[in-house]
């Protein structure tokens, strides 16, 4: 590392750019930071300028997104079909087209079985417990919609934070802080942030289309999506007015991250993330260097990767073209599967005693801690592997307040749950399984809830 630093300072001559190139890379980075990363109040609700478009046009059309997803994900499943039973040459040298068709066996079941239940739950027909209220109808009603507009703004504007050099500004700036603590890269901060004031999923997208571009390794891109993609602000104040906690929220959030930041500390140090190998995605390679040579400040230094990233968009059509391109992917490949793998998860913890039995464990932890109602509370710190909703729903029905509270912090901490989060990871390239994802949700949920615990017992109650 050090002969790699000798040798970038001999070379270095600091270059000089003219105000165009300085403003291809300022500007859209700008419009980027104002979208994703700046909170605003609009109505009494914090959000983000996304989440004012996303909100805006799901206000517009909200009685028409169950149709027009239902239409979506039957064409997903009846164009997968066709395609895996017939040779149309169109398709098959249309890289985007196939790609999105010609999947294999597993996914093409899934997408059908999304179809099929988003028809039962759209027409309320076939067994209730598909499309019940508490099953394929909170994802047909509200997960979906939030997930068709989110994806669709932040596809068609997240080129604004990775094309014109914000990342490799802001990794190179804060690198120093990134590195020491969690072992990743700078940029994977600007991860965080768009998680934060916008929304996990996003996260999750960034991330996902950061490994494939080359700038995460195998170990880095699974750290990043399974510790940084944090609960909104907005969605952290909806569980706790679920819970009638509101009145406590900021004690509630710094709660939430305090118990953030030890995991994500903590995790990537453990297995199965620090066996993870440091690998870069092979069909791309390696394409990030976040190292500042000696004699120049991180700053002048980050201006000028970002500068010669801009510098490399040499047609905003392409950029445009490639963000539709991912919002059809996500309609049509992934948004299929949340119907799927959602509506059957939520099946599983409403109407099976699976996740009963494996919270059994949990009641002596509970009654350690000294958290009041320690076997009703203990369901919500494992449904949450489900849905991140379903504690609070468990929750709210707790007569401690205290309880209540570190159900809440809990729901927003474990971070995996397979309604959205999950589903997205795997159906992403980050290598990472199933029963990983549950080995560290367990993980998660064992190292925040001592401390969620004893900052309630200490602090606020």
């Amino acid at each position: 590392m050090e002969v790699g630093k000798v040798q970038k300072s001999e070379a270095y001559t600091r270059k000089q750019y003219t105000a165009k190139q300085y403003m291809k890379f300022w500007l859209p980075s700008l419009i980027g930071v104002l979208l994703f990363l700046v909170p605003i109040s609009v109505n009494d609700k914090v959000t983000i300028g996304l989440g004012v478009l996303a909100d805006g046009l799901q206000g517009l059309i909200a009685d028409y997104i169950p149709f027009i997803m239902k239409s979506i994900l039957c064409l997903s499943a009846v164009g997968s079909l066709v395609v895996k039973s017939t040779n149309i040459s169109m398709i098959k040298n249309s890289p985007f087209l196939s790609s999105l068709f010609d999947i294999t066996p597993f996914w093409l079941i899934l997408r059908c079985v999304g179809a099929v239940f988003a028809v039962l739950t759209l027409n309320q027909i076939g067994p209730e417990f598909i499309w019940s209220d508490f099953t394929g109808g909170v994802v047909l009603y509200d997960l979906v919609p939030v997930l068709m507009v989110w994806f669709l703004f932040a596809c068609l504007f997240m080129p604004l934070l990775l094309q014109f050099g914000l990342m490799d500004f802001i990794g190179t700036v804060v690198r120093k802080i990134m590195f020491p603590l969690f072992k990743l890269p700078g940029r994977s901060s600007i991860d965080a942030l768009a998680s934060w004031m916008g929304s996990g999923t996003v996260g999750v997208l960034l991330t996902t289309q950061q490994y494939e571009s080359g700038y995460y390794t195998k170990r880095e891109a699974a750290v990043v999506a399974t510790n940084f993609s944090i609960a909104s602000i907005a969605f952290s104040l909806i569980i706790a007015r679920f819970l009638d906690i509101d009145d406590m929220f900021v004690q509630f959030y710094f709660t939430v991250i305090v118990t953030g930041i030890v995991a994500a500390i903590i995790c990537p140090r453990i297995p199965p993330l620090s066996k993870k190998k440091d690998e870069y995605y092979e069909p791309v390679g390696k394409q990030i260097d976040e190292i500042v040579p000696d004699g120049v400040s991180s700053f002048r230094w980050g201006v000028e990767q970002a500068v010669e990233k801009a510098s490399q968009v040499k047609s905003y059509r392409s950029v445009v073209k490639s963000g539709f391109q991912n919002v059809i992917d996500i309609w049509f490949a992934l948004i299929p599967l949340v119907m799927a793998l959602g509506t059957i998860a939520l099946v599983i913890a409403e109407f099976t005693p699976i996740f009963t039995y494996l919270s059994y464990p949990f009641v002596p932890f509970l009654q350690l801690l000294q958290i009041p109602e320690a076997h009703a509370a203990a369901p919500a710190m494992i449904v949450g592997f489900a849905d991140m909703f379903l504690p609070a729903v468990i929750g709210s029905g707790i007569e401690s307040e205290l309880t209540r509270f570190v159900i809440g912090v809990m729901s927003l901490t474990q971070l995996i749950y397979m309604s959205e989060i999950g589903i997205l990871l795997l159906k992403s390239k980050i290598p990472i399984s199933l029963l990983q994802l549950f080995i560290i949700f367990l993980q998660r949920t064992i190292i925040t809830l001592p401390i969620a615990a004893a900052m309630a017992h200490f602090l606020f109650f």
